[in-house]
């Protein structure tokens, strides 16, 4: 596995060399929808910017270097990238995955492939028996997030592995939250790895795309094939603007980390919060396996607020610093409330069985100055406390 700082350096470099025609440091994006060709099917790797784009090629063994894959497929959305992956699939086949699942793939699970015949069962992976139990005949699928959205749950990975391959069925890991930068699935054995590069891979809030890593070969031709026949590709400037942010990925997680560390712990602290969910505090279920499994905790912070809904709702008017909004991952910092904007799709009930409650606010720690950010939820905090 890499170290750290050649982690460093493939962000910058991999897939990138400089332009073999003018000797440009940055590679040319390539904006062309079609490409010459000498005569019928002779080309030179390229026909079409559907089916193959030089600037697309670049980022997908940028990140496939990153995630120590053999291949890499991008979409042009995080959620397009796991429709791919939910297309390898036929009617009655089976999914376990995360009982706190992203919204937006359990949306994807059931709206659209359920009634497609593909079934799916959602299961507390942090206990082994029960992701065992969960298993069917008919289950080809393993789908985990580590850390979980939004109650920053973590599934032990080796554990989830070695499961997978007792039961012969493929282990898929949505690693958006960590990144390769604190932790690379495929190289503990996981079959695909997924990533909303929206999020801490461009890391500017400016795009949206996403992409499905693997090393399995036979996986990686059909995902291809869906990538081309579906068309839900990144356009060649989009490709570019992740390509640009991937270069400093490195250097942008720690510095979430180390702000969100001191974060949590203020939080921690405070009398308006009820708890702290953050992977690098003691209090944390699974932080002994954080320790263990990533390199550092990550930039999310969950934290339930004492006063439900009115409380959240003051604080999210009130924070300037940490705006109120959806998405994650970008270096300005974003404060939202899962119940009624990112897992609203899930139903109530359902919510309220996962801890998904109504005081609950998610926050994406940014790149600002600690001391302001620690200012600004100070305000949100004491608007939260005049609710009660």
């Amino acid at each position: 596995m890499p170290t750290s700082a050649e982690l460093d350096t493939l962000a910058i470099h991999a897939g990138q060399a400089p332009d073999k025609e003018t000797g440009a440091v940055m590679p040319p994006i390539h904006l062309s929808s079609t490409f010459a060709q000498s005569g019928p099917g002779q080309h030179r790797g390229f026909e079409y910017s559907r089916s193959d784009n030089p600037t697309r090629r670049m980022l997908e063994q940028c990140v496939a270097a990153l995630e120590g894959a053999e291949h890499g497929i991008a979409f042009a959305s995080g959620s397009a990238a796991s429709a791919a992956v939910l297309g390898t699939l036929a009617p009655g086949d089976h999914v376990v995955t995360s009982d706190d699942v992203y919204g937006g793939t359990f949306r994807l699970m059931d709206k659209v492939y359920a009634p497609q015949g593909i079934t799916y069962t959602r299961v507390d992976l942090t206990d082994l028996e029960l992701a065992r139990a969960a298993i069917r005949p008919n289950t080809k699928l393993i789908w985990v997030e580590t850390p979980t959205n939004p109650l920053l749950k973590l599934i032990d990975l080796e554990a989830m592995v070695r499961l997978s391959n007792q039961h012969n069925l493929k282990l898929v890991v949505d690693n958006t939250f960590a990144t390769p930068i604190l932790q690379r699935p495929l190289t503990l054995g996981a079959h695909v790895v997924l990533h909303s590069s929206t999020k801490y891979l461009n890391g500017h809030s400016d795009v949206v795309s996403g992409i499905a890593l693997t090393s399995d070969a036979a996986l990686a031709q059909r995902l291809r094939f869906l990538q081309n026949a579906i068309g839900a590709v990144p356009s060649p400037f989009d490709c570019y603007l992740v390509l640009r942010g991937l270069k400093t990925l490195p250097v942008r997680m720690r510095q979430h980390c180390a702000i969100a560390q001191q974060l949590a712990a203020f939080l921690e602290q405070h009398p308006a919060v009820a708890r702290v969910i953050y992977p690098g505090l003691p209090s944390h279920p699974q932080h002994s396996l954080g320790k263990r499994q990533m390199l550092l905790p990550g930039g999310m912070i969950s934290c339930e607020l004492r006063g439900g809904m009115a409380a959240a709702c003051a604080m999210l008017e009130t924070t300037r610093l940490f705006v109120c909004a959806e998405s994650l991952g970008g270096v300005e910092s974003l404060i939202e409330h899962p119940a009624s904007m990112t897992h609203a799709s899930i139903p109530p009930e359902a919510r309220a069985e996962l801890g998904i409650g109504e005081g609950l606010i998610r926050l994406s720690v940014g790149l600002e100055a600690e001391s302001d950010l620690r200012a600004d939820l100070q305000a949100g905090l004491a608007a939260a406390q005049s609710t009660r």
